[in-house]
C-alpha cells in the first residue's frame, strides 16, 4: 500500500538523490555528460535543502512510500504564474515503483491540495520535449498542452519543453479518480 506523507528533512538525501537520478535517467541527450556526473547530485541536494529548510508559503512537497520505503515525491507551488496558476513542479517515482500508480496517488494528492488552497488557480506543470515516457503519462491523465517554451539548463543548453494543464484542479481530481478505479 501506498502511503503519501509530507516531506521532512529527514527525506531530503532521497528527494536529491531521486531527483538526480531522474535526470541521468531522461535527460541524457539534454544535460551535459559532465553535469550529469559530477555535478547533478550536489546542485540537486542544495535546491531541496532550501526547499524543505526555507519553504516558501506556497509550497508543498510529498512523498510516497511503500512499506516505509521511499519511492518519490511531488512538489507543487501554490499560485506560481498569473496566467498559469499552480504548477506541480517536480513528480518523480523510482523505477522499480512505476507503473504501480505512485504517480497517480501523488497526482491526487496535489489535486486535492489545490483545491483545497488554490482552487482559483489552474493547475499545470512543464516536462521536457525530450521526455515522451512523462508526457504519455501526464496525457493519459488528462494534461494538456497548452504552451511550447525553453528551459535554460544548469549547464547552458535550452532545451524545449511543453506546459501541460488541466484547468483546474478538480479536473485533474476527476481524471485521476476514474484511472485509479479503472486500475483496482
Amino acid at each position: 500500500m501506498v502511503v503519501i506523507r509530507e516531506a521532512n528533512l529527514d527525506d531530503l538525501a532521497s528527494i536529491a538523490g531521486l531527483h538526480a537520478q531522474s535526470w541521468r535517467d531522461n535527460y541524457h541527450s539534454v544535460l551535459s555528460a559532465d553535469y550529469l556526473l559530477d555535478k547533478v547530485f550536489a546542485e540537486r541536494e542544495a535546491v531541496w535543502t532550501t526547499r524543505l529548510t526555507k519553504p516558501p508559503s506556497n509550497q508543498l512537497v510529498l512523498v510516497a512510500e511503500v512499506e516505509g520505503t521511499f519511492c518519490g515525491f511531488v512538489c507543487v507551488l501554490g499560485a506560481n504564474h498569473p496566467k498559469f496558476g499552480t504548477i506541480i513542479d517536480n513528480l518523480h517515482v523510482k523505477v522499480g515503483s512505476k507503473g504501480q500508480g505512485t504517480g497517480s496517488r501523488l497526482l491526487v494528492a496535489a489535486a486535492s491540495w489545490s483545491i483545497e488552497n488554490y482552487s482559483d488557480h489552474d493547475l499545470y506543470l512543464e516536462v521536457l520535449a525530450c521526455n515522451s515516457n512523462a508526457i504519455d503519462f501526464y496525457q493519459a491523465k488528462g494534461g494538456k498542452n497548452i504552451k511550447t517554451a525553453y528551459w535554460h539548463t544548469p549547464c547552458d543548453n535550452k532545451v524545449k519543453e511543453f506546459l501541460y494543464s488541466w484547468g483546474s484542479p478538480e479536473n485533474l481530481a476527476k481524471n485521476l479518480a476514474h484511472n485509479l478505479v479503472e486500475n483496482v
